[in-house]
């Protein structure tokens, strides 16, 4: 089925969306409706962690689709336990909450902190750290949780309770705290904020005034988490645990879902205190144990690691031919490419031409995060047609 400029009148305009149609897609590849065919370097904007229609992904939710969709939990249900399971034995954590969304997850986690603040020491302290250029969601709290002025507009007045500091200025970390506090929330990479990675002694400092505040130190994982940078989790790279951590994005594999993995000791929710009727169906933690079982198979991680550094170094090889490149950054298969101009959307544009999908943050850098399954092979024909479109640009 074609679709037509009339059609699409009926979806509310919310994106500025590229002129194609996808309509399959297996690997790293993805056809539009058109039959032209992509390598796909956006992943869902880091989502389809396995690729696209992975058998094992496929079979899951096939099988779980033919059981059991949706019971709510009012009801136990043994997927939600599994996968649960599955993250804690992995991770810090021990108790679970599942989200449909990365933004979801963020709003729990700051409820999370606030309501352990409040057992322990009333209503006064409630307030949130977070980063300048950070990104954390678009509703509401999260919104808020943003530290980017561009998201803010034209939704004031804005939740109360949340400070912003400098990323990776630890002085103003220290500065920022008072009795009011009752979290410090990061990213170990920021990703819509141009793939900027944090340095291990903030990470660290954040960790410790924590622990010296008795306040809780929540990690935002959407993006880093489930393999993206080349360890299950951003956090292990830096020799710390959160109390909180959040997930979404690659933990479905292209399914929504979203979790709060938090230490026993903080995971201070009862019953009522926070609910999703969506969260952790049976059905979309199908999907997440069939993603965290291919993930957690040996050698998958240190797959992801040594593609990333292979990547990595293409780019900068293509950084001492073309001056236009100014600095290339990034974990794993999370990798950012800052470009030496204003707005780097042509070159988005133009590789999409030439059959490769990539997108544009922070006006100027390029953020390549194809599926973790994605093959060397396939990065060199990325990396050909990038430098196809910088010599046709004249760089």
């Amino acid at each position: 089925m074609m679709i037509s400029v009339d059609d699409k009148k009926y979806v509310m305009n919310t994106y500025s969306r590229y002129p194609i149609t996808l309509v399959e897609g297996k690997g790293t590849k993805v056809w539009d409706d058109k039959g032209n065919v992509y390598l796909d370097f956006v992943a869902g904007i880091a989502v389809n962690s396995l690729g696209h229609c992975h058998p094992a992904l496929v079979d899951a939710i096939k099988n779980q689709s033919e059981k059991l969709i949706h019971s709510s939990n009012l009801y136990w249900n043994e997927n939600q336990i599994q996968l649960a399971k599955i993250i804690a034995e992995n991770s810090f954590g021990n108790k679970v909450f599942f989200a449909n969304s990365g933004a979801e997850a963020n709003e729990g986690a700051i409820k999370l902190a606030r309501k352990y603040a409040s057992l322990k020491y009333g209503e006064k302290r409630y307030k949130v750290i977070s980063a300048k250029n950070s990104f954390h969601g678009r509703t509401f709290g999260a919104l808020t949780a943003t530290g980017q002025e561009k998201y803010h507009k034209g939704f004031g007045p804005l939740l109360s309770g949340f400070k912003y500091v400098p990323f990776n200025d630890i002085d103003a970390l220290y500065e920022a705290i008072d009795d009011e506090v009752c979290a410090i929330m990061l990213e170990v990479v920021q990703g819509e904020g141009g793939i900027h990675e944090a340095i291990p002694e903030y990470i660290k400092a954040a960790r410790e005034i924590c622990d010296e505040n008795d306040i809780l130190f929540i990690i935002d994982e959407v993006q880093t988490g489930i393999g993206r940078t080349g360890k299950l989790f951003g956090y292990e790279h830096y020799g710390i645990t959160p109390d909180i951590m959040t997930l979404a994005k690659g933990l479905g594999g292209g399914f929504p879902i979203g979790a709060i993995v938090a230490k026993e000791d903080k995971a201070v929710f009862q019953p009522g205190d926070h609910a999703s009727t969506f969260g952790g169906n049976p059905l979309a933690c199908a999907a997440g144990i069939a993603v965290m079982n291919e993930i957690t198979k040996e050698g998958f991680l240190d797959s992801v690691a040594q593609k990333g550094e292979y990547f990595r170094r293409k780019l900068k090889n293509l950084k001492e031919k073309y001056s236009v490149i100014k600095e290339v950054r990034g974990k794993g298969l999370m990798i950012g490419c800052q470009m030496d101009m204003e707005e780097a959307s042509d070159i988005v544009t133009k590789a999409m031409e030439k059959g490769l999908l990539i997108n544009c943050i922070s006006h100027n850098v390029l953020r390549f995060v194809p599926p973790l399954t994605v093959t060397e092979e396939e990065i060199d024909t990325a990396l050909i047609i990038l430098e196809d479109v910088l010599c046709e640009m004249g760089f």
